[in-house]
């Protein structure tokens, strides 16, 4: 009984980490268009601008709006963007690099 036990945790891990290796491979057609609206004020000196994100949710890629961020010294911030292959329209996410 116990292997059986430690045979299904070991299928549940298994499982569960090859789901999370898939999630944020999502594609579609054609890619979305990005709103307009108007950037706001820099809260402080040094703001850094976080342009806007896609993110994966309820079916689809939903928007979430830019924010001011603080500089981290010795990084620069790469813009997420799509990437079109034969699947259709992916997005790779912003980072500080």
């Amino acid at each position: 009984m116990k292997t059986l036990s430690k045979l299904g945790m070991m299928l549940t891990l298994a499982t569960s980490l090859f789901l999370a290796s898939c999630a944020g491979s999502y594609y579609v057609s054609d890619q979305p268009v990005e709103p307009v609206y108007a950037r706001p004020a820099p809260p402080y000196d040094g703001a850094i601008w976080i342009d806007g994100e896609w993110g994966w949710s309820g079916g689809r890629y939903q928007y979430m709006r830019g924010h001011w961020d603080r500089a981290r010294p010795g990084h620069t911030y790469i813009r997420g963007s799509w990437e079109h292959g034969n699947r259709g329209y992916r997005w790779h996410k912003g980072r500080w690099n």
